[in-house]
């Protein structure tokens, strides 16, 4: 997958910005709106605060648009302790901790923070490009059944496979947040990227007759 990230630098930190896969949740702009201006030309200017200041904010973009290095000798970004997968009410599902995703031209990328389409209509699958938001997609986020199976290991990343015209098998220990506070904890399953499916965010099926079509 071809990938086009910007760069903006300042003393101590190189922010990366990877357009693609910002779908603006805004979480920089309202916590830095110094360095992350919109309306301002570069719109991100990482000279207009601290290192670990813009890093900490950074830390809290949830698609991973937003990364950065640390040139001063700073601490690195670190996965969240627990692998999570959090599912937006019509939204993406948003995972968190150490991710591994598997993508259809066989490259393999690692991550801390992701958001993955499940409405179907993503023009950068498995990425979420806020195509949800012109299909008006429509999903409270509650996850009714639990549909994974145990956890083999109690440690390790969340591997994340794009089957062919099918979901997204996802396979370590992982624990699915819905949107009422529930959580269901496991180590395999299937979530839904079609947008069709009666048991969100878990698959059934329902690609095979929706027409969906994804690499």
């Amino acid at each position: 997958m071809e990938r086009k990230i910007r760069h903006y630098e300042a003393d101590g930190i190189v922010v990366e910005y990877e357009a693609k896969r910002c779908i603006h949740a805004a979480e920089c702009v309202r916590g830095l709106p110094a360095v992350f201006d919109p309306e301002a030309r570069p719109w991100i200017q990482p000279a207009k605060a601290t290192a670990d200041a813009t890093a900490e904010v950074i830390r809290h973009c949830p698609t991973g648009a937003l990364s950065y290095r640390r040139t001063d000798g700073g601490e690195e970004e670190q996965p969240a302790s627990e692998n999570t997968v959090r599912v937006a009410p019509d939204g993406p599902l948003y995972l968190a901790g150490r991710i591994r995703i598997h993508l259809p031209d066989g490259e393999v990328i690692d991550e801390t923070r992701v958001a993955l389409c499940r409405c179907g209509d993503s023009e950068n699958k498995p990425f979420c490009d806020n195509g949800h938001v012109a299909r008006e997609f429509s999903d409270p986020g509650l996850a009714a059944e639990h549909r994974l199976k145990p956890a083999s290991e109690s440690d390790g990343p969340i591997t994340v496979h794009c089957a062919p015209n099918g979901p997204l098998l996802v396979e370590g220990p992982l624990r699915v947040l819905s949107a009422d506070g529930s959580a269901a904890e496991g180590g395999k399953g299937a979530l839904c990227r079609c947008g069709a499916s009666s048991s969100k965010p878990y698959c059934d099926g329902s690609h095979k007759v929706s027409g969906f079509e994804a690499d």
